[in-house]
């Protein structure tokens, strides 16, 4: 738990008049969700400024969606939306590799092994912009995007970018992330000035002040500020381990890292924005969550600990992710319109009213369209939770309709640091 944050029991209601209290109760995906659906409630009544909603449109998203996804899984076998898909781009099984070098490891050092990977690789998958590329030499491959930015991570991890120890590559540490510099991550990302990243310095600053926390809550990192350290307090000697609880301890442990100048009194809020329709008590009145990257590295995370034998329950607690796949999805299904089309040219920051209603319009509507899309699909939720229905799924036909219409790029301009989206 990061330093002035106080700990507040399960049985217990964050007092939301103080601000540490606010930041607690706002550090869910329930706050997240409830928030979100409260938005998209005035939305339906026809009081945003910025959309209308067309809930006759979401069959024909729905139906898009599980095209797709039969598409990518015939036989309905479907993973998690994960960062370790993008460890598998170009159809190479890394993770074998990766279990090849950890073989004289125990199950709990290579489960700290795989989140220190997962959750430095996901704190750098951001968006990338529309000209960068990423050439691996071992397979000849050439990425770009989310694909990109996780094989250039999972090479850098691989070859000790981060750790302070060189007799043991295979880690991240606070020294390790201390010590980086941009000239190095540039390296590592093959940036130049013919292949621009966007927001590398943004990266940069967030490992560094991912190194900061790290070191400074042994309790949670241990001596050397491991991110693996999430598995000896979650995992290890437990039969499961809920998502609520995976995402709990990532809220409150790194809270300190986000670039987001988003705070009350003290509290750093990281992915939470203002938005003057948001009803709730105290100090949390007018504030949305969204925690779009700390939900993406707990779903990243579950199956870490699923291959240390520690199953994940509770997958529903988690929303989806309001970024601009599944966004774009949305208004390129008609589910979403704007009520200017004209704002669509125009440039937007993360913060304005516009992208944090898009963001919340986003979660509340991906929990409509799940359970159509497993009608399509003729699946139970037990079998695919909505961890599933992003991969199969919403992110991928974003991803299909933005190549169809605009070449790949997202319908809304949003200029980011590379933190958020």
């Amino acid at each position: 738990m990061t330093a002035g944050t106080t700990a507040v029991r399960a049985d217990e209601q964050p007092d939301t008049a103080r601000p540490e209290g606010a930041a607690e109760a706002l550090r869910s995906a329930a706050a997240v969700r409830e928030r979100a659906h409260q938005l998209l409630r005035r939305a339906r009544g026809g009081d945003s400024r910025w959309f209308t909603v067309h809930d006759d449109e979401l069959p024909m998203a729905a139906k898009e969606v599980a095209d797709v996804t039969r598409t990518h899984y015939p036989d309905l076998r479907i993973p998690y939306h994960s960062r370790w898909r993008h460890f598998e781009a170009g159809g190479v099984d890394r993770k074998a590799q990766l279990d090849s070098e950890l073989a004289g490891a125990d199950a709990a050092d290579r489960a700290r092994a795989m989140i220190d990977l997962t959750v430095v690789s996901v704190l750098l998958d951001a968006g990338a912009g529309p000209e960068w590329r990423y050439d691996e030499a071992d397979s000849g491959q050439r990425f770009a995007r989310s694909e990109g930015l996780g094989v250039a991570s999972w090479h850098g991890f691989t070859r000790g970018l981060f750790s302070s120890d060189a007799d043991r590559p295979l880690q991240v540490d606070a020294a390790g992330l201390r010590d980086l510099d941009p000239d190095r991550l540039a390296e590592m990302f093959q940036v130049g000035p013919a292949n621009p990243l966007v927001g590398l310095d943004g990266r940069v600053r967030l490992l560094h002040r991912l190194g900061a926390v790290l070191a400074a809550q042994p309790e949670f990192f241990g001596r050397q500020g491991r991110p693996g350290g999430i598995f000896d307090l979650l995992g290890r000697g437990r039969r499961a381990v809920s998502a609520a609880d995976i995402l709990s301890t990532v809220l409150r442990s790194l809270s300190g890292i986000w670039l987001a100048d988003n705070m009350i009194g003290a509290e750093s809020l990281g992915d939470c924005w203002r938005h003057d329709a948001v009803s709730g008590p105290g100090l949390t009145q007018g504030w949305i969550p969204f925690h779009k990257l700390s939900q993406w590295l707990t779903y990243s995370l579950l199956e870490p600990f699923e291959w240390a034998g520690v199953p994940v329950v509770g997958l529903e607690a988690l929303t989806g992710l309001p970024e601009y796949r599944n966004g774009g999805l949305l208004l390129d299904t008609g589910v979403l319109r704007l009520r200017k089309p004209e704002v669509a040219s125009h440039s937007w920051t993360v913060g304005e009213e516009l992208v944090v209603e898009w963001r919340a319009l986003t979660v509340g509507l991906l929990d409509d369209l799940a359970p159509l899309v497993r009608n399509h699909l003729g699946l139970h939720e037990s079998r695919m939770p909505l961890a599933c229905v992003l991969e199969g799924g919403t992110w991928a036909t974003g991803r299909v309709l933005a190549q169809r219409l605009r070449g790949g790029e997202p319908p809304l301009i949003i200029i980011s640091d590379g933190t958020v989206f």
